[in-house]
């Protein structure tokens, strides 16, 4: 596979993978898929999961990821990014995406570990705080959270989303790298022309 159709290759699925890490982080906005706790979230009283103010979704996973994006699927089209300029620059691009992606994986981890903020003992709060991320394995204390409901199960699925898309999103990256010194070094395939 040449270094050029290998970009290729490696951009679709990256945007793919920044555009749900954006949705991801959007929907944790609002919790039990509700606005209220977004509208009532102030500095001294709230709402919201600290982590998900972080936009790790949106800045690492999202915009940080799909600008090398652009460029990477640049470097497999023809008479634009396809020569050995092109794939040097993907190089430092694709170390952006994984800067980005990083960037997502640690607040994704932070915000698991660290837990949602709730109602519990009719106060706001964050009774996982202090579990070290051993409520994950304890479902019967996620009832702890009276409000929103299910607010447990709701942050885990989207900060595990989030860990996920993030990891494929380094890797990817990390190849891209890889293909992008190959191609710096040895060309891009697209000026070679197969003989019959």
């Amino acid at each position: 596979m040449c270094t050029g159709a290998c970009s290729k290759f490696i951009a679709i699925p990256l945007y793919v993978l920044a555009l749900v890490s954006v949705i991801c982080n959007i929907i944790l906005f609002f919790p039990g898929f509700e606005t209220k706790y977004a509208n009532a979230d102030t500095k001294e009283d709230s709402r919201l999961t600290p982590e998900v103010k972080y936009m790790g979704g949106i800045l690492g996973g999202g915009i940080l990821v799909l600008i090398p994006a652009i460029h990477i699927h640049l470097t497999s089209a023809k008479n634009c990014c396809a020569n050995r300029c092109g794939m040097f620059l993907s190089i430092g691009f694709a170390a952006i995406g994984v800067v980005g992606a990083i960037y997502s994986l640690c607040v994704a981890g932070l915000g698991l570990s660290k837990g949602p903020v709730c109602k519990y003992n009719d106060e706001w709060g964050r009774p996982f705080m202090n579990s070290s991320g051993s409520y994950l394995s304890q479902k019967q204390t996620w009832d702890w959270c009276l409000e929103p409901q299910d607010v447990v199960e709701f942050n885990l699925g989207l900060f595990t989303t989030l860990l996920v898309a993030g990891s494929l999103e380094v890797i990817l990256c990390a190849i891209q790298m890889i293909n992008g010194l190959f191609g710096c070094i040895c060309g891009t395939c697209s000026d070679k022309e197969v003989s019959p």
